[in-house]
């Protein structure tokens, strides 16, 4: 089948028609068992709210596309680095032309016509505006305001709905209906100017052994700076290129704004040579970048003063994608800030230039988000490996669940499936197979920092690259430890790590400690950056969807951390060990020698 052959959408057919529909009754196509722990039902929603729908059409060609990703991102494989182009991408994105035209006769059938429907680049989302009165009707349920009660956040969700069996094989999914995720932020300590954390101080010259086994400033033991995470990582002697087209992206969210006033006084202190550059701004969805001291995020200004000074020079894009309207104000006075990565991945996947490496720190409870959705999310950065794109993403902090090993915290580990037994919780999208997962460390000797998350998808089967380094280090617990509170066939994170905690940024002025997987994220993110531009400049490509070559051999150039553990849910949680473990992954990076390993692949 060619591409060319789906742009046709037969509408005006559709509007003449609506015969497959005519005593078809509606039948439950997702469904929750309630909101998750601490969401309650608030109010009705008013029937006048405007929703934006996105409808989910299937993706038939995705098997083939996995394929196509496995022999492409296997460095051992004759294809390796062969990737996909943009058009050769949406062409296994694409719904059959069946789906296409019996999803139009079902929105004529509610009035909506073609000028009423924005589709994606691959016309395999569909996105429609319409009051929620509307939305009731086409999809049989009732919506309803949901406010958090630790947050007082509040959003216009359901439990469950409905849609025509004849809908139920040519539709994925609609959101937003039944989910519930916040997507926040991985930030585990923030302290403000005036509680800033003095750096212990060290005598002028004073140097510890780093895991590459050379000399670091002792100072790097209390203070994160660009400087030190050169020197940790064996990356001094390393300068990348601004012009060879390699680029870094950063991902932001909930109007987290990169303040650029803060980015400048971050590159006079820490990196002068970077002083006077800046970054590309792409706005998604309404996306914004407020500029006043009051906007700047701390997210935001993390993400772009490390990962963009660690990379220096190479260019850098930071995506701001925007969330929903406001809900009414008398009734709702937080944004719909739910669902960022379907607007992202619409985004990036329909343009035809996109950075070959990309962090992002945001991510919340796997069980939180529907696994419909986790599984269309997750395909969709499978699309953006077959493009070549080394995807990464914080592993979450907070351990194998919540609460550390405080015995009551054992109470909020509990499954929202109905059952409410108590279980350890998995984070998406680091619990993504196709994206690479980033744990935290501490302090030098590196060590695993406690709130590093860590552990076993319920969603993802175990993929193959992981099966002999997961199996080994399942192998190594005692048995019957922690049974019945994780998936052992589950996909394994995180993959890898990097430090994540004391980093010194500029933070409305001020500098200013901060720590979180979202440290390292952005961090290991930028070596990456850096590794693909040493391959681009040896007219190599990019390394894309990294995990196959890290499962593979990539593994033996990262320093193992084998101190710590990631506690959780009132146990001790998972122990960081000689190789693979689901605390930090198989370590850190050790730049010179993943750099001479990737010069010499393929």
């Amino acid at each position: 089948m060619k591409f060319v052959t789906l742009l046709v959408l037969p509408f005006a057919a559709a509007l003449a028609s609506t015969a497959p529909f005519r005593d078809c009754k509606p039948k439950v196509k997702e469904s929750i068992h309630g909101p998750p722990h601490r969401w309650y039902k608030h109010a009705p929603a008013p029937k006048h709210h405007m929703l934006e729908l996105k409808i989910a059409l299937p993706q038939p060609k995705f098997p083939e596309l996995e394929q196509h990703l496995w022999e492409i991102s296997d460095p051992s494989h004759a294809r390796y680095g062969a990737y996909l182009s943009k058009q050769e991408t949406e062409a296994f994105m694409a719904p059959h032309p069946e789906t296409l035209d019996i999803v139009s006769e079902w929105l004529a059938l509610h009035g909506l016509t073609e000028e009423d429907v924005i589709r994606s680049s691959a016309r395999d989302w569909v996105t429609i505006r319409v009051p929620v009165g509307l939305a009731e009707e086409m999809l049989d349920t009732t919506y309803h305001v949901y406010k958090h009660a630790e947050t007082g956040e509040s959003i216009v969700r359901t439990t469950s709905y409905s849609l025509p069996d004849i809908l139920h094989h040519h539709v994925d999914l609609i959101q937003p209906t039944t989910m519930f995720a916040r997507f926040k932020a991985f930030k585990s300590t923030l302290h403000w100017a005036n509680q800033a954390q003095s750096a212990v101080s060290c005598p002028p010259g004073e140097t510890i052994m780093g895991p590459a086994g050379n000399l670091v400033d002792a100072s790097c033991n209390s203070t994160i700076t660009l400087s030190c995470l050169r020197q940790l990582y064996n990356a001094e002697n390393y300068t990348t290129t601004a012009t060879n087209g390699n680029k870094l992206g950063l991902t932001g969210y909930l109007d987290q704004y990169a303040n650029n006033k803060d980015l400048e006084q971050f590159y006079q202190a820490q990196n002068p040579s970077a002083s006077g550059s800046n970054y590309a701004l792409i706005s998604i969805n309404g996306g914004k970048n407020n500029q006043s001291y009051e906007a700047a995020g701390a997210e935001a200004n993390l993400d772009t003063q490390f990962g963009f000074g660690i990379a220096w020079p190479t260019p850098g894009t930071f995506y701001t994608t925007g969330g929903e309207p406001p809900y009414i104000p008398d009734l709702v006075t937080q944004n719909d800030t739910n669902e960022p990565y379907t607007y992202w991945l619409d985004y990036v996947l329909s343009q035809d230039d996109v950075p070959q490496t990309i962090s992002t720190s945001y991510g919340d409870h796997e069980q939180t988000v529907p696994y419909a959705y986790a599984t269309r999310v997750c395909a969709g950065m499978a699309f953006l490996g077959a493009r070549g794109v080394s995807l990464l993403f914080s592993s979450g902090d907070s351990g194998v669940g919540v609460g550390g090993d405080d015995p009551t915290s054992g109470q909020q580990c509990k499954s929202n499936d109905g059952r409410n037994v108590t279980t350890f919780l998995p984070m998406f999208p680091a619990s993504c197979p196709y994206v690479t997962a980033v744990g935290g460390t501490v302090n030098i000797p590196e060590t695993t920092a406690p709130f590093s998350s860590g552990g076993f998808s319920n969603y993802f089967a175990r993929p193959a690259y992981q099966e002999a380094a997961v199996s080994a280090y399942l192998a190594t617990l005692a048995p019957g430890t922690y049974e019945g509170l994780y998936n052992c066939t589950g996909r394994a994170f995180p993959d890898v790590a990097a430090q994540s905690e004391h980093f010194s940024i500029i933070f409305q002025g001020n500098a200013t400690p901060i720590g979180g997987t979202s440290c390292a994220s952005p961090a290991f993110a930028a070596f990456v950056s850096m590794l693909n531009d040493a391959r681009i400049n040896a007219q190599k490509a990019p390394l894309g969807f990294l995990n196959p070559f890290l499962y593979s051999t990539g593994y033996q150039a990262l320093n193992d951390i084998t101190e710590g553990s990631n506690p959780g849910c009132g146990t001790l949680g998972f122990n960081a060990t000689v190789g693979w473990d689901p605390a930090t992954g198989y370590g850190t990076p050790n730049f010179e020698k993943l750099k001479d390993m990737v010069l010499a692949m393929p």
